[in-house]
């Protein structure tokens, strides 16, 4: 994995050329690599060796507090140690100022090793949320503390009775007009020096790391609504607003008063994959503990009432690119783990081109010969060749989309804002289509160990567990093909999806005059053209009902044409550097690229054809039908 890592990073998508920007002049293609080398190494030392742990100690309850095994506090203390929570902030809060693109890079390497270990995505994202919409007084108490990984962080979001229909948000949250300690003087409500002062009541489902003892304190980020005078809450999602609620709480320069916000654990699921986190329903304000002897527990306002879920979509949209990430990393350990199974399992023999006793006829084979191992079989290599595709193509889509935060960041403005359009479209592909053929590659690396891959006696059967999450969390396939469908590919008149075309007719242009490349290019823009014309033609009638009823199969054939596109891009990288790689190296990377377009591609037609005729077969059909 590190060979293809640091070919995406310096071949293709020219990291190194980030170093001339003022942001990033410190650094070189030197500590890139330095910070590759220790991230490696702590996810190689700390968390690998445990994921099997985590996997069978989950996280239990003992009444008082959430039990998990040392070796989760040792690799959450290692990973804090680095650096890497801070990775990208600025020198002067303790950050590195790397590049997104290295940093997520890097962070591959936990998610590899155990990703249910690896639990930063979170803390991260909270704190990168209170820096951008935060108060002065927020980002030092809460984010500054995240970052050093004195405190964790959370997102609450979903509730029992609403899953993912935020605008059926019910956790209230009123100000807070019980007078706080003399420490702060009693101000009120609306005066705190951490902000205006609410109590939340309400439940939270499906919380991960939502309660722990890995670190001093955990800070939640939480959706509720703010009633109005006559007692009523604004219906939908225009109404909720968004608070930092931590578990414990601070004074205004973040040390612990000694008193516990009234934030409670109700209870702990069970889930089939990602053992090691624990995943928790919330409790807010059932009044087991009275912070100040009111009701409900303590939150801060961040940012303007009633713009909870436009502050929260900062940190969702970055955990998208995360879980992606997540489910790419996974795909690649099975792929690794049945490649080095396929090649010493010895199983058959050759294919000959004539029966063994010389009759004419079908082709058998000869008992006489010793056997081979698996991977002589062209129906295995068929398998570990999609796995390849998937993933190694999931990782260039990931830093791709990475390389585009960079841009939007510290771009001149006309790069700044179009990579801030293409990330818009790309960020339902960059979650959705690792999820879907990550998990697929972890099916085909149970199938290349047969039998012995349904057990526990090899990682494989937990890769597919810990990655059947990755399809359902920070928005299912549905949601993600209603978002692309529904709003990316159609605001602003459809630019979006102009520049992505724009972009990858610049691909197919370069390709069509590569040798061995062109029929490939071809293909691309021949599906590009279908995928164009097939969105038109959803929206043909103009009633929502029509066009999204099919949004998850559009979703599919937009992702492998996306896909596509990347191999190619990718494959061009890979001819023009074959200098300064092994052969095999390079001739692996083409193979990959005419398996998608071979194998893969063609399945776009099926998909756009059903979108395109605006099919109403599910959407028409009737309960009682069932």
């Amino acid at each position: 994995m590190r060979a293809t890592v640091d070919f995406l990073l310096v071949d293709w998508l020219d990291a190194t050329g980030l170093t001339r920007r003022p942001r990033f002049a410190d650094h070189s293609a030197e500590t890139f690599a330095q910070v590759l080398d220790t991230c490696e190494r702590i996810a190689r030392d700390k968390f690998a060796p445990f994921n099997r742990l985590v996997d069978s100690e989950e996280p239990r309850f003992d009444g008082e507090t959430v039990v998990l095994p040392q070796a989760t506090q040792d690799a959450w203390d290692a990973y804090a140690a680095s650096g890497m929570l801070s990775a990208a902030q600025d020198h002067e809060i303790g950050g590195m100022q790397l590049p997104f693109t290295v940093e997520s890079a890097a962070n591959a390497f936990f998610s590899k090793a155990s990703v249910s270990i690896n639990a930063s995505l979170l803390s991260v994202g909270n704190a990168n949320l209170l820096m951008a919409h935060g108060s002065e007084a927020q980002k030092r108490v809460f984010a500054l503390n995240e970052f050093s990984g004195r405190f964790s962080g959370t997102m609450c979001l979903s509730e029992p009775q609403a899953g993912s229909s935020l605008s059926d948000v019910a956790t209230r949250a009123v100000p807070d007009e019980a007078p706080r300690g003399a420490a702060d003087g009693a101000l009120p409500w609306e005066q705190d020096p951490l902000g205006p002062r609410y109590r939340l009541t309400g439940h939270k489902m499906w919380i991960s790391a939502g309660e722990h003892e890995l670190t001093e304190n955990i800070v939640h980020l939480v959706l509720a609504k703010i009633p109005g005078p006559d007692g009523r809450t604004t219906p939908g999602t225009k109404g909720i607003s968004l608070f930092v609620v931590p578990k414990k709480l601070v004074d205004a320069e973040g040390r612990l008063t000694g008193e516990r916000n009234d934030v409670v654990l109700a209870g702990l699921n069970h889930k089939c994959g990602w053992r090691g986190t624990t995943n928790t329903l919330l409790n807010f304000g059932e009044g087991r503990f009275r912070p100040q002897g009111a009701a409900g527990a303590i939150g801060y306002l961040v940012g303007a009432p009633g713009e909870g879920l436009r502050c929260m979509f900062h940190m969702m949209n970055e955990a998208r690119i995360g879980v992606g990430m997540a489910a790419t990393m996974l795909g690649m350990a099975g792929y690794e783990a049945s490649l080095a199974y396929a090649r010493q399992r010895p199983q058959g023999r050759p294919i000959t081109s004539r029966r063994p006793d010389g009759a004419g006829g079908p082709a058998g084979k000869n008992p006489a010969q010793p056997q081979v191992p698996i991977i002589q079989h062209a129906d295995v290599k068929r398998m570990l060749l999609a796995q390849k595709a998937y993933a190694e193509g999931a990782l260039a889509l990931e830093l791709y989309c990475a390389r585009l935060v960079d841009e939007q960041h510290t771009g001149d403005e006309a790069a700044a804002r179009e990579a801030a359009l293409l990330l818009e479209v790309l960020t339902p592909i960059a979650k959705s289509w690792p999820s879907e053929w990550c998990l697929e590659a972890n099916s085909l690396a149970i199938q290349v160990h047969g039998g012995y891959g349904y057990t526990r006696d090899f990682p494989v059967e937990q890769y597919w567990r810990d990655n059947r999450l990755n399809m359902i969390h920070e928005g299912t396939h549905g949601i993600q093909g209603l978002d692309l469908l529904g709003r990316k590919v159609v605001m602003d008149g459809g630019a979006g999806l102009d520049l992505l075309a724009t972009t990858i007719q610049r691909t197919i242009t370069r390709a069509g005059q590569a040798a061995g490349l062109a029929g490939q290019a071809a293909e691309l823009a021949a599906a590009l053209q279908r995928l164009v014309a097939a969105t038109a033609s959803a929206w043909a009638t103009g009633h929502p009902e029509d066009a999204l009823a099919n949004a998850t199969l559009y979703l599919q054939a937009f992702g492998h044409v996306v896909l596509a596109w990347i191999w190619l891009d990718v494959a061009l990288a890979a001819q023009a550097g074959a200098a300064r790689h092994p052969a095999g190296f390079v001739q692996g990377k083409l193979q990959a690229c005419r398996y998608f377009f071979a194998y893969e591609l063609p399945k776009v037609d099926a998909w756009l054809a059903v979108v395109a005729e605006r099919c109403s077969v599910c959407r028409e059909m009737q309960d009682d039908w069932f």
